[in-house]
């Protein structure tokens, strides 16, 4: 089972949104907002915050691509799509990690960066009355939405809970499934999402997520760009960098279920299109021992 690959061709390839500001292509002008060497974690996922708080009170998704992403191009069935709480779907996410979780009745699903609630309402339709699906994000703004989504739409079986996905609110070998979707690359310490991860887990837990990771190394320009790096771009790791990271945790047969070239379509604004060919969304399940 060890790093099977299904790759898609690139001309069916969904873009990965990346939350940028700006429309113009990025090829002809320099990006903004230059990260400094010495900046802090902590300073990292305030720049993270601030910005998704903002996309979360506009109820704007990334590079103008507006709330309406096209779910089936991500992976997402029709039917999903159309179950949705109004204003669940703020169009953040690189893949449907859901589609190769294989879940069951009456498990207990979290999702690390739940954002507006897309994948935990999903998941909780997927697990039933009997079953628990549970969001994390460290952005009260999206808790905030994700809550009134629940409210409005009358779905019990969620909980979304304030914290970090490095330290996160959950008990040691509660829940059966972790899922995340285009979240850990803006995490400045990926080991330890990965070792929370397992944590919570279950023995015979599984881990689905799907992230945009990097085939080569980005120029500096763009690693050192805080619209590339809230954007989902700056924080990205190698992809074998990635998979290592989840073994180290301690996952057993760790595997990529899917791959996806990155297309700039819509994204020009945060890396030029050469830059781009190097980004892949990654689809990877592993399991606790």
């Amino acid at each position: 089972m060890s790093d099977a690959t299904t790759r898609a061709g690139e001309e069916r390839n969904a873009p990965p949104n990346v939350c940028c500001e700006g429309s113009s292509s990025a090829a002809s002008a320099p990006l903004a907002a230059p990260i400094a060497e010495e900046t802090s974690s902590e300073e990292l996922r305030r720049l993270v915050r601030d910005k998704y708080g903002q996309l979360a009170r506009e109820s704007q998704s990334c590079c103008g691509s507006g709330a309406d992403q096209d779910l089936e191009r991500l992976g997402y069935s029709r039917d999903q799509s159309e179950i949705l709480p109004e204003g669940a779907n703020l169009g953040l996410g690189c893949g449907n990690p859901l589609a190769h979780a294989a879940i069951r009745v009456g498990e207990t699903v979290l999702d690390l960066g739940s954002g507006a609630g897309i994948d935990v309402f999903l998941a909780a339709r997927e697990v039933g009355p009997l079953g628990r699906a549970l969001g994390v994000d460290m952005t009260h703004e999206m808790l905030e939405r994700a809550r009134e989504n629940a409210r409005r739409a009358g779905i019990d079986n969620v909980e979304f809970r304030l914290g970090e996905i490095e330290h996160l609110p959950v008990a040691n070998d509660s829940v059966d499934l972790v899922i995340s979707n285009c979240v850990i690359n803006l995490s400045p310490d990926k080991p330890q999402v990965f070792s929370e991860a397992y944590r919570v887990l279950k023995p015979g837990g599984r881990l689905v997520v799907s992230d945009l990771v990097l085939t080569r190394p980005l120029p500096a320009e763009v690693r050192e760009s805080v619209e590339a790096y809230t954007g989902c771009i700056a924080g990205a790791s190698l992809r074998d960098d990635y998979l290592r990271q989840i073994r180290a945790a301690g996952f057993r047969d760790v595997e990529t279920v899917e791959e996806r070239g990155y297309v700039a379509t819509g994204a020009e604004c945060c890396v030029p299109d050469p830059v781009a060919e190097s980004v892949l969304s990654m689809k990877v399940r592993a399991w606790k021992r």
